[in-house]
């Protein structure tokens, strides 16, 4: 929202600074031109105002030059910026899923070892009952 706010204000003060110009523009030729003065004083004139146009013109463009280089650093600090935090988090949510794998895979590893034993005891007490079994037929 602040973003958008200062692009506005950009917008408003350039298209003011424009007015400005071709307004101050308009106003001296029409004050020049409407004066009751000589041709040469009137010439005199012109070139005056157009020489103070000039260097308003100049200082406007230089004004316009440095807060758009200012802008420029700007967006770029910020985009380094938040590229540092995209990478940032990249690299950290990597690594908790990392993590998680590693601990998944241990308590999977645990669990199949439990299971494993487990079928084992059972088999062995199916195998001690089959062999009691036997040794009881035997004995009849």
């Amino acid at each position: 929202m602040n973003n958008n706010n200062n692009n506005n204000q950009n917008i408003d003060s350039k298209d003011f600074i424009i007015g400005a110009l071709v307004g101050g523009m308009l106003g001296a030729a029409a004050a020049l031109l409407l004066a009751p003065k000589a041709g040469k004083e009137l010439r005199s004139d012109l070139n005056d105002q157009a020489v103070i146009l000039k260097d308003k013109s100049n200082e406007f463009s230089h004004l316009a030059r440095e807060k758009s280089s200012n802008i420029v650093r700007t967006v770029s600090e910020q985009s380094n910026q938040v590229a540092t935090k995209v990478k940032d988090l990249t690299s950290n949510l990597r690594k908790d899923i990392d993590k998680w794998r590693l601990k998944e895979e241990e308590n999977a590893s645990e669990l199949y070892g439990e299971i494993t034993e487990d079928i084992q005891d059972e088999m062995q007490e199916d195998y001690d009952s089959v062999k009691e079994q036997e040794l009881a037929e035997q004995k009849y």
